[in-house]
């Protein structure tokens, strides 16, 4: 059985970039590149990038995907509203429901518009990298796609946002003031 290995790389503007590999392939995903790239690749060592992700096209997420590119290789994707939304070029314009492989794994794209037009959470297993569309104790503008795509994971998945503490979904309903009698009236 595949294990899967998540590395959280605190970068410039306070984001959170993760490193999401298959511990057995040791090929990786590397969610938000924003800069330093060189703090990223570092701690790539050992591993093949297969992907390189945006879950949004703000420059902090963005930023270090194309010196990244050029340090550690693999394929650069966005999804296909904000690459047009902040001119930003991929060699793969993502869409909901498409599916990143690596290693044994499928990362799959869901799309929740709000934060920016194309803002994507990624999902593997019981864990999803929401960029900005939930923070641990805050929402980043986008309650609608919250409701209708994220809710229906189910509650013990864990959430790492772009910037903060990780936290998980359970605790997102229970805690954060956004959801009060969210949770019984989604379920």
């Amino acid at each position: 059985m595949a294990k899967l290995g998540i590395v959280k790389v605190k970068l410039d503007r306070d984001v959170n970039c993760y490193i999401v590999s298959d511990a057995t392939t040791r090929e990786a995903v590397v969610v938000d590149p924003g800069t330093p790239a060189e703090k990223i690749a570092e701690q790539l060592a050992g591993t093949t990038v297969r992907w390189i992700v945006a879950t949004h096209g703000h420059p902090g997420h963005v930023g270090g995907k194309d010196d990244l590119k050029a340090l550690v290789g693999g394929e650069t994707a966005i999804h296909s509203a904000d690459a047009k939304q902040f001119l930003r070029s991929a060699d793969r314009y993502l869409i909901d429901e498409d599916e990143l492989d690596f290693g044994e794994f499928k990362m799959s794209v869901v799309h929740t518009p709000g934060h920016t037009p194309g803002s994507v959470c990624l999902v593997i297993a019981n864990h999803a990298f929401v960029g900005d569309t939930i923070l641990a104790g805050g929402i980043g503008r986008q309650m609608m796609s919250i409701g209708t795509r994220l809710l229906r994971l189910p509650l013990s998945t864990a959430l790492y946002p772009g910037h903060g503490p990780a936290t998980s979904l359970e605790r997102e309903l229970a805690q954060n003031p956004i959801f009060r009698g969210a949770g019984a009236a989604t379920r």
